[in-house]
Order: structure tokens, then C-alpha cells, then sequence
């Protein structure tokens, strides 16, 4: 196992070794953005401009710092002249999160500058005079305030990225609100903005149970939105809006949920997405949510339950010749013309539902002729029926 680093803070160096190496400090800040430039193809580009200028300025006050801080005498608070390193090497690791490069590239340049700082300090000591086992004590408080700053800057990269993450977030749960608020369209314009959101020909609103939402997010499209709360019409789910799920997509997002209790509404152009996600309230309130509902298999249903009070109206009025249909006796005409119409008639296939002999079925049929009179010959009067009977 390899020793520990020593502590920078707790050594001293003697200004005979300290002195040539603070002389050449331009030199080595110079050669080790050279090689960092050189070895790691991330900041090739970034160094080759003003930010390399920058960078070499931070890398001279970097190990400007060191120098002070090995050899200056003994103070009751020896951390303070190391903090501000710290500080800078913490802020540079948030600055290189928001400039997208990795903690890969980041961490690759602390070691390749590690090794061409050192090479150049450990010539510049070599030619100095210095015996090698001070040299090779020096080489030890290098690589210790190296490590120092590395671990400070991953904690800053860290810290931006997780920063950045809940706000993001945040402005996607904020735009999704917006869609599903039918905020104006500069509104929601400037809330995909702000969320670096790039928005796609379609959105499809899919309402999922909140403990199956974490596994379908993982299925589907990243730039899916989320929305916490559905809202009073969906208790309990959540709403996804699922990019551009039209014509074969479609069917590839319906297979991708099958086994899991969610509705989908239509695809609709991103803007208009609430009137999906209005589709799919209404249906989840019309069908028990067991499996995956389309309700583009449903449409028949939303037409005729577009105003229940109307149905409810038209209900009474063509069943008012039966009278009471809370009588037993008058629930049975009820079922048996609901079946007389379903099959079109055919006696032996409403015997069959109904499980009673086709006698049955002729002896109420005459039952309601004599109700309904010419009605039940009426094509108006039997589409109201239809409608009527079959919307429960």
C-alpha cells in the first residue's frame, strides 16, 4: 500500500530551495498550460484563446501560493494562506461544469500539469544545487497541494452539476405547467428557453400511478416532461408529455408501456398538448385504468358523454314508454331491447347473452313492440335507443 501524502501545511522549505523556483514560476505556469494543451484535447481549443491567458495566470498564483505557503514561518492559523487556493480551485471546477467539460477532462488536466509542474521545479532544483533528498521531500508537498486542489475543484464540479440539475428541473416541471395551463404562446416559448428545451413537432400526454412512474420515464424519450401532480381529474398520477409518440411512434410508445395502468392521449402539435392531456383525464374518469388505455380507442365514448346531462335527458325520454325501469319486470325489457339492438335482432344470439330461451326473447320483444309501437321501426327513434342504452 502506498504511504499518504504529507499535509502541505505542516512543512517548511528552506529560502535557498524556495528562491530560484519562485524566480522561473512564469516559466513553469507557461510549460504546463503547454502540455495540458497538448495531452488533453478538451482544452486545446479553450486554452488557445484569452482563457489560456487566464489560466496561466491562475496556475502562476497557484503555485505562487505554494511557494508561500512552504516556506513561510510557523503562524497560529496555518490553513488561512492555503483557503484561498482552495477557494479559486473549488470555483474553477463549478466554472468548468457550466463550460461542459467532464470531470474526466477536468481531473486529466490536474494530473498532466501535476507531472510538467513538477518536471520543470525539480529541474530548476536540480540545477540549483539541491541534495536529492530535499528534492524528493519537495516532490511530495507538490503532488500533496496538487491533490489538494484537485479535491477541491471536483467538489465544486460536483456541486455545479447538481445545482444545475435542480434547476433545470425545475424550469421543466415549470414549462410543462405552462402547457398544461394553455399559457399564451410567448409564455411558453420563453419557460423551453429557459429550460434549454428543444421542443419537438408533437407532444402525447401520458398519465401514469405515481409508483410506475420512475420505471416508465426510463423507457421514453429524454426530453419527455414531467409533471408532478396531474391535477383533481387524476388523483394519484402523474403526467408525462411524451415527444413526438405519432402514427408508428405511437404504437411503438403503446408496446413500450404495455403491463403498466396508464391512459394516453392523442398526439397533438407541442403547443396544443392540453387538449391531450384533457382526453386522457376524461377517459381515465369514463374506464377503469387496468392496463394501457388509448383513447384513441375510446372516442365513441367521449363523443357521447360530452354532456351527461344531455345524455341523462335522452335516457328518460326513450325509455318513458317502459315506465319504471327500477321495476324488475321493466329492467328486463330494458336488457333484452339493449340486446335486440346490440345484435340487430337476431333472437338466438340475444337468447344466448341473456341466457333465457328464445321464447323469451319473442314474448318481451312483442312486449315492447306494444310499448314502443312503429318506434322500434323509426331509424331516429333506434339510433336514440342505441345511444341511449349503450352508454352506461
Amino acid at each position: 500500500m502506498s504511504e499518504p501524502l504529507p499535509d502541505v501545511r505542516t512543512f517548511r522549505l528552506s529560502p535557498a530551495v524556495v528562491t530560484p523556483l519562485r524566480e522561473r514560476l512564469p516559466h513553469v505556469a507557461t510549460q504546463t498550460i503547454d502540455a495540458i494543451m497538448a495531452e488533453v484535447p478538451a482544452y486545446r481549443e479553450a486554452f488557445a484563446g484569452d482563457l489560456g491567458v487566464k489560466i496561466e495566470r491562475a496556475v502562476r498564483a497557484a503555485l505562487g501560493t505554494f511557494l508561500g505557503l512552504v516556506s513561510r514561518g510557523h503562524s497560529p492559523d496555518p490553513q488561512s494562506p492555503l483557503a484561498p487556493a482552495l477557494e479559486a480551485a473549488y470555483a474553477l471546477g463549478r466554472g468548468e461544469a457550466r463550460n461542459g467539460r467532464s470531470l474526466d477532462a477536468l481531473l486529466a488536466a490536474y494530473r498532466v500539469g501535476a507531472r510538467s509542474a513538477w518536471h520543470e521545479l525539480a529541474e530548476i532544483s536540480v540545477r540549483s544545487g539541491q541534495p536529492a533528498a530535499t528534492i524528493a521531500h519537495f516532490a511530495e508537498l507538490v503532488f500533496a497541494y496538487i491533490d489538494e486542489l484537485s479535491a477541491a475543484s471536483v467538489a465544486g464540479h460536483a456541486d455545479e452539476l447538481a445545482s444545475t440539475g435542480r434547476a433545470r428541473v425545475r424550469h421543466l416541471e415549470h414549462l410543462a405547467r405552462a402547457l398544461l395551463a394553455g399559457e399564451p404562446e410567448a409564455t411558453v416559448m420563453a419557460a423551453a428557453q429557459r429550460a434549454d428545451w428543444s421542443p419537438p413537432r408533437t407532444l402525447t400526454a401520458v398519465l401514469v400511478p405515481e409508483h410506475a412512474s420512475r420505471a416508465a420515464i426510463d423507457l421514453l424519450d429524454r426530453r419527455t416532461l414531467q409533471l408532478s401532480e396531474a391535477g383533481p381529474g387524476a388523483p394519484d398520477r402523474l403526467v408525462l408529455l411524451v415527444p413526438d409518440a405519432a402514427g408508428s411512434s405511437r404504437d411503438a410508445l403503446l408496446g413500450l408501456l404495455r403491463g403498466r395502468n396508464v391512459v394516453v392521449g392523442p398526439a397533438r402539435p407541442w403547443l396544443q398538448v392540453k387538449a391531450s392531456y384533457d382526453r386522457a383525464v376524461r377517459i381515465l374518469a369514463l374506464t377503469p385504468a387496468r392496463g394501457v388505455i388509448d383513447t384513441e380507442e375510446h372516442l365513441a365514448e367521449l363523443v357521447l358523454t360530452a354532456d351527461p346531462q344531455a345524455l341523462a335527458d335522452l335516457r328518460a325520454h326513450v325509455l318513458a314508454p317502459i315506465g319504471d325501469t327500477s321495476d324488475a319486470s321493466a329492467a328486463k325489457l330494458v336488457d333484452t331491447l339493449r340486446s335486440w339492438l346490440r345484435h340487430q335482432g337476431r333472437r338466438e344470439d340475444v337468447a344466448a347473452e341473456l341466457f333465457i330461451h328464445p321464447q323469451t326473447v319473442r314474448y318481451r320483444m312483442t312486449q315492447l313492440r306494444e310499448l314502443y309501437g312503429d318506434k322500434l321501426r323509426d331509424p331516429a327513434w333506434t339510433t336514440s335507443l342505441i345511444i341511449a342504452l349503450t352508454i352506461r
